[in-house]
């Protein structure tokens, strides 16, 4: 009898350790954006702070991006667009003629730059470096508060700094 309940005990804790693996492993599986189930001609795809174009349908006169903390656009002649990453994530773009007509909607997505990025993590604080070829600290978004507002103050004294020294060096 005893021997029977711990086979019982034994088939039970199993079911739970299965259960909980199945229920880890669906945790742990990334989440298929809506986006992905796209065609590619649906959708446009963008890095972060970079531009990516697109050319926009005859009659297009007003663009809009369904999340502009995940990216900018801006029109140029030539029914050109050109998008810049701001943030990751998927949001949309919907191209209106001057009725109000939907001439366009695509999915966008602004995903990680290409390159050698290295994320490095403390407890839960994430600094991310570039490396191509040496590797420097980047800004990026998700990184520990006290790095990124360090990196952006040294990126803003330096750009600031190159900005008055080009000032400078005008004609005399």
């Amino acid at each position: 009898m005893t021997a029977l309940c711990v086979a019982g005990q034994a088939a039970k804790n199993a079911l739970h350790w299965f259960a909980a693996a199945v229920l880890a492993a669906a945790i742990a599986a990334p989440a298929v954006p809506q986006a992905a189930a796209q065609p590619p001609d649906q959708m446009i795809v963008a890095r972060l702070d970079e531009a990516t174009l697109f050319k926009l349908p005859d009659r297009a006169a007003t663009v809009v991006i369904g999340n502009p903390l995940i990216a900018d656009v801006t029109i140029e002649p030539g029914n050109v667009a050109v998008v810049t990453g701001k943030g990751y994530g998927v949001t949309n773009v919907v191209v209106m003629d001057s009725s109000g007509v939907v001439l366009m909607e695509k999915a966008l997505v602004v995903s990680s730059p290409p390159g050698h990025v290295v994320y490095v993590y403390r407890g839960v604080a994430r600094t991310t470096y570039g490396c191509d070829p040496d590797c420097s600290v980047l800004v990026n978004l998700g990184d520990d508060p006290e790095v990124f507002a360090k990196n952006l103050a040294e990126i803003a004294s330096r750009t600031t700094q190159a900005m008055s020294a080009g000032s400078n060096t005008g004609a005399r």
